[in-house]
């Protein structure tokens, strides 16, 4: 008898094919990491609800102020400023300027101007008695505020680059203090109980106090 020539169709079962997509789609969107920008990991001053400026309420010598205008230039306590570097020794020196300290003991650690500055490393205090100590710059690292105001136009860049020689005078301040590099200062580990404490030391009285102002209009 013949063999039929006429065979059915071989067709491969595709019923299934719609879960197995819909449960590898779930697979990838669980494992997949999506990289995303998180941008700067500030905390920004409360907004003031008084028609009068925040930094206003503060004695004018307590206050650093850094202006950056729309074409990237600076004014630096009301002064040009070319050359933003500049900056990081300017900050050092007002924050521990010791104009007036304060024996009032205060902030989260309880402790006066005075006490901070018979804390310091005899090098620190012969800097101080030596080349500040000015009436007209701050009283104490206590009452010292870093005010940083943008205008609309600025860029981004120069912003970045203004806040990393804020924090690398800070870092100097307090490496210093305990007697290491500002570099090391930075990469200390505060899940390590002895670098915590160190780390706890250096910041001790010493807020790292920087306003960031809201920015201007632009041609500010």
């Amino acid at each position: 008898m013949a063999r039929s020539k006429n065979k059915g169709s071989q067709e491969v079962n595709a019923g299934s094919m719609a879960d197995i997509a819909f449960l590898l789609l779930i697979f990838f969107l669980v494992t997949t990491q999506i990289a995303t920008n998180k941008g700067l990991t500030l905390l920004l001053p409360p907004k003031n609800e008084d028609d009068e400026p925040l930094e206003i309420k503060q004695n004018q010598k307590n206050v650093f102020k850094i202006q950056i205008n729309s074409a990237d230039l600076l004014l630096v306590e009301d002064e040009p400023l070319d050359d933003v570097t500049l900056i990081r020794d300017m900050v050092y020196d007002f924050v521990l300027n010791f104009g007036n300290p304060s024996s009032t003991k205060k902030g989260s650690d309880n402790v006066s101007d005075v006490d901070v500055y018979n804390s310091l490393p005899a090098s620190m205090k012969s800097y101080i008695t030596r080349s500040l100590g000015k009436d007209d710059s701050s009283d104490g690292p206590g009452a010292a505020i870093v005010s940083l105001k943008a205008d609309r136009g600025s860029s981004y860049e120069i912003f970045i680059q203004i806040l990393d020689e804020l924090n690398a005078a800070y870092n100097r301040i307090y490496g210093e203090r305990v007697g290491i590099t500002d570099e090391e200062f930075r990469k200390l580990n505060r899940t390590d109980p002895k670098e915590k404490e160190m780390y706890d030391r250096a910041r001790m009285g010493i807020p790292k106090a920087i306003s960031i102002a809201e920015p201007s209009s632009q041609g500010g």
